[in-house]
């Protein structure tokens, strides 16, 4: 039995999806916010928080930037028309945006990673997408050690 979505289960503003790994695997230098090219039954589901942006990533196809791996789960509500799960959306940014992020993935171990799924003030659904390089395992233990000193700073503060 499906339960019944009444309006309070929508979500107009805020935050729907986050990615909590993106600071913890990579090294993030640039920040951007990019518009998602969407179908009705997506908007739906985002709407109602079904969406998993953990292992999405971008990529560069024609000139254009795409997000791939990037789950949005199928509408329960829908009728004859639906959409695929896991396909690749185009990424909506400005030209120099477009050019200077192409230019970045080109280098050796670049890489473009969703951080935050959200919908703006005017209720648009936006990607904050990270440009950055992977960490290595050093430096991953370096930021466990920062992390749990500044823990532990804050204990003794008190």
């Amino acid at each position: 039995m499906v339960k019944k979505v009444c309006r309070a289960d929508f979500i107009s503003h805020g935050l729907i999806a986050q990615n909590r790994r993106a600071h913890f695997d990579y090294e993030i230098t640039e920040k951007f916010v990019a518009g998602l090219q969407l179908t009705g039954t997506e908007v739906k589901s985002l709407r109602l928080g079904h969406a998993n942006i953990t292992d999405a990533y971008g990529i560069e196809k024609c000139g254009e930037l795409f997000i791939s791996n990037m789950f949005i789960a199928e509408y329960t509500y829908k009728g004859y028309e639906s959409h695929q799960e896991k396909r690749d959306r185009k990424l909506l940014l400005n030209h120099k945006e477009i050019v200077k992020i192409i230019g970045e993935l080109s280098r050796k171990g670049a890489t473009l990673v969703a951080m935050r799924l959200f919908f703006n003030e005017k209720g648009l659904a936006k990607l904050e997408i990270g440009l950055g390089r992977g960490k290595k395992l050093y430096d991953k233990r370096e930021s466990i050690k920062e992390r749990d000193w500044n823990r532990e700073k804050q204990r003794l503060l008190k």
